[in-house]
């Protein structure tokens, strides 16, 4: 159920990317629980002129290889879960890409079950007695 959409700067290799993804997604299966095989990524790269993340907002520290991490997904986690969750990913991409911490900024937008379709024109998670006659 979680669509994830990554943005960077333009630049870093094939390899570097996709272990992103797979960060991410671990983290996805780990920390969320999505079931297995629920993977679906986009990752765009941006010229520098087109990426913007402010050096120091909330005191931290940004470099130019920030990254953006947008998740969205079904809503209902606790916020235990997704600091959980905001935590696999930033320490999973230090330890796998040096990726500063301070560099991976993570958004997760929450949506009710009934928004998804994942193929056929189907309410993929909505209840039969929901869909029109």
């Amino acid at each position: 159920m979680p669509l994830t959409r990554i943005d960077l700067i333009q630049g870093k290799p094939a390899a570097y990317r996709a272990t992103i993804g797979d960060v991410v997604y671990q983290a996805i299966i780990d920390v969320l629980k999505a079931p297995a095989n629920d993977r679906f990524a986009v990752i765009n790269e941006h010229p520098p002129e087109n990426f913007i993340a402010d050096p120091t907002y909330l005191g931290i520290t940004r470099t130019a290889e920030c990254i953006f991490i947008q998740v969205t997904l079904n809503e209902g986690r606790t916020v235990e879960i997704k600091r959980a969750f905001y935590q696999a990913i930033a320490d999973g991409l230090h330890a796998q890409l040096g990726l500063r911490r301070e560099d991976v900024l993570i958004n997760l937008v929450e949506v009710k079950k009934e928004n998804w379709s994942f193929g056929n024109g189907e309410a993929s998670y909505a209840p039969l007695e929901d869909q029109p006659r």
